[in-house]
């Protein structure tokens, strides 16, 4: 963590949590810390202000926000350690990856857990902590939902139930705290699963904050096969309802599908519809649900609902053949084609389509909407244990483990069940681009009054990216793949990075026109933020870059300022 001048960039303190490289995911990156002002310590004391940091090796810590020292009253000398109860595990298999936020003096922590290992990895379970003493609170335990304390000696919290990595949304008002779930682990099996582990999957769950019992459940996906875990943060906002409002939380996913509930009781707000799916699978034992929800009266995120042969692209009349034989040789009837053993399966969207962890952002003023996309395919095949043997698949937690940098990030041993699972992009893999054609992200306003599309266009120019992974240095607006969310300033626009262009945005709010863009020193993969010191608005973004989208990393800070 470091401390800087906010008009100047003058380092003012640092602290270094001492996390190893072998605890560190994928990347060393964070979403996050967390500020928090005492209500026992009297201001001007050291610790009345705090930073809260969630560490990828499982910590919380605070820090005094004007010294950067610990403050030694919280847990163990500044320090809470979050792998107590879990049992066993190996560095970076579980990890914080979200800043926890404080709720009525709550710390609510979540944490990742790496997917496709095993069945019986590491629990989900999320936490309370006191946010002036960092003493436990309480515990939500999928399969133990009566037992709210700490597991006993020689016990852990269940292994395998669903976990929650990315960024919960507290509401001091309600007293609750809205939390994005994933799936049980295994990812793409759910043959394991318990009723308790499927009522919650890929839902959000509105938790007590006060005693970490479940309040409501609004699901998302049933029986989630295809890693559509909500990566998406929900959004609180206002809902415009004739004359007046409803207290209403937002929630966009992977699919592009976009709900909202009433945040006072989890019961939608716009139509929930039960439509038909696909259920044919031959993967033994593993049943599919025969409807999932859908929501037809708020613009879904989507280019298409269905990928067809003509949609198949190539920068060539060879590519795109290659691309159109993938296709037929592939199982595939529509959105939810359940997951397949004898030949590939298409998963559209793709696990990152849709909306994920950086979420939309919300204009209470004008009530408009605006998120950013993907529209982007997958190519998987479940494989028999067998072959997942052959090919050297096996757990983090296996002591025969050795990272391969050359696998594709999707393959999952999945031990402890019968299967495997192999996931990559659908790729020409001759040339590494796309199959489907662009536009590969998107930029969207919704109006929340009318729940209208207010404008749409592609987001992210050709400029970085290119077949064999070569910069074409076109500033050809195509729609490239991204992640991170926007932000909307009091004046009328919208900046947003996260594509693969390695951009930042200006855009009008309005109209959807860009109207500024400026080259960042790595991958914007990341929400900006804004913020007024001395009468000056400034604009910051941390250019971290992303393993997945191959960006370049850097550790650079980025802020500029707004003209008056």
């Amino acid at each position: 963590m470091m401390k800087l001048d906010p008009a100047t960039g003058k380092e003012l303190w640092r602290y270094q949590a001492g996390v190893k490289y072998e605890s560190i995911p994928y990347t060393a990156a964070c979403k996050g810390v967390v500020y928090y002002t005492s209500s026992t310590i009297p201001q001007g004391q050291p610790c009345h202000n705090r930073i809260l940091e969630g560490t990828l090796d499982m910590r919380l810590i605070e820090v005094d926000a004007d010294s950067g020292k610990l403050c030694d009253g919280f847990g163990y000398h500044g320090q809470v350690n979050l792998m107590k109860g879990m049992g066993y595990s190996v560095p970076g298999y579980v990890s914080v990856t979200s800043p926890p936020p404080i709720v009525n003096g709550a710390i609510i922590a979540n944490h990742e857990v790496l997917d496709g290992q095993r069945r019986w990895a590491p629990s989900g379970v999320i936490r309370g902590y006191d946010a002036e003493t960092g003493r436990f609170l309480w515990a939500w335990d999928v399969k133990k939902p009566n037992n709210h304390g700490e597991p006993l000696e020689g016990q852990y919290y269940s292994r395998g139930t669903p976990n929650s990595w990315s960024i919960m949304t507290g509401d001091n008002e309600l007293g609750q705290v809205y939390i994005p779930m994933g799936s049980a682990a295994a990812d793409y099996y759910s043959a394991m699963r318990s009723p308790e582990e499927n009522a919650v999957s890929t839902s959000i769950v509105a938790l007590d904050v006060k005693t970490g019992t479940p309040r409501w459940v609004f699901q998302t996906v049933h029986k989630d096969v295809w890693d559509y875990d909500i990566g998406s943060q929900p959004i609180m906002i206002d809902l415009p309802q004739g004359d007046h409002t409803v207290p209403a939380i937002f929630i966009p996913g992977k699919r592009g599908q976009n709900f909202i509930v009433d945040r006072r009781t989890g019961k939608p707000l716009s139509r929930v519809v039960e439509r038909p799916v696909p259920t044919d699978t031959d993967v033994p034992g593993d049943e599919r649900s025969p409807t999932q929800p859908y929501s037809p009266d708020v613009p879904a995120f989507e280019v298409t609902r269905d990928l067809k042969e003509t949609d198949m692209w190539g920068m060539s009349p060879i590519d795109q053949l290659y691309c159109r034989l993938k296709f037929r040789q592939a199982h595939y009837e529509g959105e939810f084609t359940p997951p397949q053993i004898h030949k590939p399966y298409i998963e559209y969207p793709g696990y990152d389509g849709g909306s994920d962890w950086g979420s939309i952002a919300y204009d209470s003023t004008t009530g408009i909407l605006v998120g950013n996309w993907n529209n982007t395919p997958m190519y998987d095949q479940v494989i028999t244990r067998k072959k997942a043997n052959e090919l050297g698949l096996m757990a983090v937690d296996n002591p025969n483990y050795r990272p391969d940098p050359s696998a594709s990030e999707g393959n999952g041993p999945q031990a402890d069940t019968p299967v495997g699972i192999s996931v990559s992009p659908f790729l020409n893999k001759y040339t590494g681009m796309m199959c489907n054609a662009p536009p590969y992200g998107m930029l969207t306003a919704v109006d929340m009054h009318s729940r209208k599309v207010l404008w749409q266009v592609p987001f992210g120019s050709a400029r970085a990216n290119g077949p064999w992974g070569l910069a074409t240095h076109l500033p050809l607006t195509i729609g490239v793949p991204l992640n991170g969310g926007p932000i909307i300033t009091a004046g009328g626009l919208i900046f947003v990075a996260s594509t693969t262009d390695n951009l930042i945005h200006a855009y009008n709010l309005k109209t959807g026109k860009e109207i500024w863009n400026d080259v960042l020193p790595g991958g914007g993969q990341a929400t900006p933020m804004t913020y007024e010191y001395n009468g000056n608005q400034y604009v910051a973004i941390m250019a971290g870059g992303h393993h997945f989208m191959q960006t370049p990393v850097s550790d650079d800070l980025v802020v500029y300022a707004l003209p008056h």
